[in-house]
């Protein structure tokens, strides 16, 4: 209302007219403005193309994507004689930055990770996640799989190897034994890797996993004292309820943790009961903690398992929110 009012007040006059001194032809301030509107219009397009690449990038993040990221750089972590690759991701600039190391859950066969991604896929959805937050980021290839495939025997062809042999009770208790030494020690080596990196702050590191990984997540975060918080997705999630020994031995890993720890699961999961009795008892022992039970992802308990890698947005801000309260502070 104020701006149609302050049109009409406004005293209309013919424009006089001007001289172009270059030319000599006389021209109103009319004429002057209809000729510089192309001018003026064009002078809008890197504007145009700036909103469009905005909304592109703001889209982009809504849908659980990122803008496209620096690839990682390929390093080598040892591992007692093994030298383990993996992928990492630092955020632009100087740094030094906080840092996560993640741990991935066991693989179908050594590079194929989930039934439609491999390993490396898996690594290149999460690891630009956590370098659009800031956060430096190793994807830990443990021996046997992924991009450490020549480093030690995958531990799926260890597994059916005991089975063959010894039954199915002896394979459920050998991927105990792996998962409390061999593979824990990769973890572990991972931690140690990221505390000699200059470009990250050796006060502010986190450890998450999936899985196998979220439970290696859990022992790390019992057995090293360097780290802030651990973020689990998933964790026993399949092997809960197959083995005793594992949830004696988690639940005194939570007993132990000194740090906070965040318990992700979608609805859907093969059972949400370990993500609940690990969060019970840190609760009764008065311990930081976070359990979160999303909706269902999919249609099937796997799709629920591996909701990390298909829906990102779903977890996205709850795991920040959660690490930058314990990690940056």
């Amino acid at each position: 209302m104020e701006r149609a009012h302050f049109c009409k007040e406004q005293v209309k006059e013919r424009p006089s007219p001007k001289v172009d001194w270059l030319s000599g032809s006389r021209h109103s301030e009319a004429d002057t403005n209809i000729r510089a509107a192309p001018r003026f219009s064009l002078a809008l397009i890197p504007i145009l193309i700036l909103i469009l690449v905005l909304a592109f990038w703001t889209s982009a993040v809504m849908h659980g994507q990122t803008p496209r990221q620096s690839p990682p750089r390929t390093v080598v972590v040892p591992s007692g004689s093994l030298r383990l690759k993996a992928f990492l991701w630092t955020p632009p600039g100087p740094g030094p930055f906080p840092a996560v190391l993640f741990s991935h859950g066991r693989s179908n066969t050594p590079q194929q990770h989930t039934r439609d991604l491999t390993i490396t896929d898996a690594a290149q959805i999460i690891g630009p996640v956590f370098v659009k937050h800031g956060y430096a980021f190793l994807y830990l290839f443990r021996r046997g799989e992924g991009l450490s495939a020549d480093q030690g025997t995958f531990i799926g062809d260890l597994l059916k190897r005991e089975e063959t042999s010894k039954g199915e009770e002896a394979r459920k208790h050998l991927q105990f034994v792996l998962m409390t030494t061999d593979h824990l020690d990769d973890a572990l080596a991972g931690v140690t890797f990221l505390r000699t990196l200059p470009e990250v702050d050796i006060h502010r590191i986190a450890v998450a996993g999936h899985s196998f990984g979220g439970q290696l997540t859990l022992f790390a975060a019992e057995r090293s004292h360097t780290v802030c918080a651990a973020v689990t997705f998933g964790a026993s999630a399949n092997s809960w309820t197959e083995s005793s020994d594992l949830r004696e031995r988690l639940l005194t890993a939570v007993d132990k943790i000194t740090v906070p720890v965040m318990f992700l699961h979608a609805a859907n999961d093969y059972s949400v009961t370990p993500g609940q009795a690990m969060a019970s008892e840190m609760a009764r022992l008065g311990k930081p903690h976070v359990l979160k039970i999303y909706p269902p992802v999919g249609q099937t308990a796997n799709d629920g398992h591996n909701f990390l890698y298909t829906n990102v947005p779903q977890w996205e801000d709850d795991v920040f929110k959660f690490l930058d309260e314990n990690v940056k502070r």
